[in-house]
């Protein structure tokens, strides 16, 4: 009779998920609790559940469900920073960089689960102003602070004549999603196609750079 040989055990405990990759997780559920129920209603233990992680292991790395929220809107604004990056927007053209520069933010602004958020900070603002502080500063002071950057390089660099870049990041902002938004938000139409979004960050960049160019 062959004795059949015994498999070692291995020895220690299992891998244990990284914090990090643990909080993406986290709030990628939270995102979704959010945008389906709103803030007040969007329930921690839910969370955690869909997350497969415990209770206290959420608690844990965010304290509290205003934590949570502030890391929800980080996420989404840094897919955003990502994709604008500096030295490869630099690279580009005039025309080209501030299209890629409109594009990018209208892809992040007109998407449907950043127009649910913008529809739960709008109602619960009242209720919970720590939301409506946390999006303002997370969301809107920092995209605007993108597309300022940007006009400043262009600016210091003799390619665009601006008197406040601040402000004229603002007026782009308005113009690339103010429009579009409301029609999704009042049930014009159910979402904005990526062709649209491309084609309304050309349009908005020949306006504004008609104005601003150099002559």
């Amino acid at each position: 009779m062959i004795e059949k040989q015994k498999v070692p055990r291995s020895r220690g405990r299992p891998q244990i998920r990284p914090d990090d990759e643990t909080r993406q997780v986290i709030v990628l559920a939270a995102e979704r609790q959010f945008c389906d129920l709103g803030y007040e209603t969007a329930n921690i233990n839910v969370i955690a559940q869909n997350a497969g992680v415990s209770t206290k292991t959420l608690y844990r790395l965010f304290p509290t469900k205003a934590d949570l929220f502030e890391c929800v809107i980080s996420f989404r604004i840094s897919e955003f920073v990502i994709e604008v990056d500096e030295e490869h927007l630099d690279a580009m053209g005039l025309k080209a960089g501030l299209v890629r520069l409109l594009a990018a933010y209208g892809h992040l602004v007109l998407s449907v689960d950043t127009i649910a958020i913008i529809r739960l900070v709008l109602a619960e603002a009242e209720r919970f102003p720590e939301i409506a502080a946390t999006f303002w500063e997370k969301a809107i002071e920092r995209t605007n602070a993108t597309l300022e950057q940007w006009l400043k390089r262009q600016s210091e660099a003799g390619r665009l004549v601006i008197a406040c870049p601040y402000q004229a990041a603002g007026m782009l902002r308005g113009m690339m999603a103010m429009e579009p938004q409301r029609a999704v938000m009042l049930g014009r139409v159910s979402a904005i196609e990526e062709a649209a979004i491309v084609s309304r960050a050309e349009i908005c960049a020949e306006i504004f750079l008609s104005g601003t160019v150099p002559r």
